[in-house]
């Protein structure tokens, strides 16, 4: 699934299970850096190494606080994939 289509998906799943709407404005933002970084790959192809790649050059630029909500945002979408490949396949 492409990362554009992975957003859209969490989005919409995020916006259902009662996400602020500016905490999905935010999200919004951080899935836009992450597609214009990685291009819109396919987001299975995204290794460890590669988002820690992203991270590592991201705080050169970032104050810890803005490098921990990259994260947290990371972290999220990453895990509600793997839910949703796992119960596609069960």
């Amino acid at each position: 699934m492409l990362l554009s289509k992975a957003w859209k998906l969490y989005e919409s799943d995020k916006r259902i299970e009662g996400f602020s709407p500016h905490t999905l404005k935010t999200y919004r933002l951080q899935s836009k850096l992450l597609i214009q970084f990685f291009n819109d790959v396919n987001i299975e192809s995204l290794t460890t190494d590669h988002l820690k790649g992203y991270l590592a050059k991201s705080s050169e630029h970032l104050k810890p606080s803005s490098l921990a909500h990259r994260i947290r945002f990371i972290k999220s979408i990453f895990r509600w994939s793997h839910d949703l490949r796992m119960a596609i396949l069960s």
